[in-house]
């Protein structure tokens, strides 16, 4: 036990711990062992690089570069790297692009004591026309500014039966895309019929 701490000399405590119970570690191994930690990674080394180049492209374009755009402009220089990379990067070097505008919100919880049931349970299968309709709406930014979109799909074709946009997000501009969605099926000659149709939309307050 002795000779084994001799050839370790400074041994990790792990290292002295496996030789006092009498486990056998070749002097080589715990030497390339050593080697591996005193050497850095071909990944760190790169990392390394590819984070100056990084920091080199954020600063130089007013430090509003996201990973998307850094990822490209690497690309052009001759740097290949996958995007996630830059993401990964970009995390660790804690640094991130300019955000244009602010986060729109779409779903609002309207606070109504009774909500509808889900008569679906998440089955969006539908046998025939007019037997299922989902209801959602979204957001598009413009130059103008922000244009909300409702639309209606008939789960049977998911053809879009109705749709409306507005630049607010009110109760009537929902309304608008259902209504349109009735008035389709009317003149396509596939009028509602009482009972069959389910309407399913989230529990927003529009």
């Amino acid at each position: 036990m002795d000779e084994h701490r001799d050839r370790f000399g400074g041994v990790e405590p792990i290292c002295r711990t496996l030789t006092e119970h009498d486990c056998k570690i070749a002097p080589s191994t715990y030497y390339a062992y050593k080697k591996r930690l005193a050497s850095p990674s071909t990944r760190s080394v790169r990392d390394a690089v590819l984070k100056e180049l990084i920091s080199q492209v954020h600063t130089a374009n007013y430090r509003v570069y996201g990973a998307r755009k850094i990822w490209r402009e690497l690309n052009r220089q001759g740097h290949t790297v996958a995007r996630c990379t830059v993401e990964r990067l970009m995390r660790e070097l804690r640094i991130q692009g300019a955000v244009r505008g602010k986060r729109v919100i779409t779903t609002l919880p309207g606070g109504q004591v009774d909500r509808a049931p889900d008569r679906l349970d998440r089955d969006f299968v539908a046998q025939a026309p007019n037997r299922c309709w989902v209801a959602d709406f979204t957001h598009i930014k413009t130059w103008s500014g922000v244009v909300y979109a409702a639309f209606v799909v008939d789960t049977f074709s998911r053809r879009i039966v109705g749709w409306s946009a507005a630049t607010v997000k009110e109760t009537v501009f929902v309304l608008d895309a259902l209504e349109m969605a009735i008035w389709q099926r009317d003149r396509d000659q596939h009028p509602i019929q009482p009972g069959e149709l389910i309407h399913h939309s989230d529990a927003g307050s529009q």
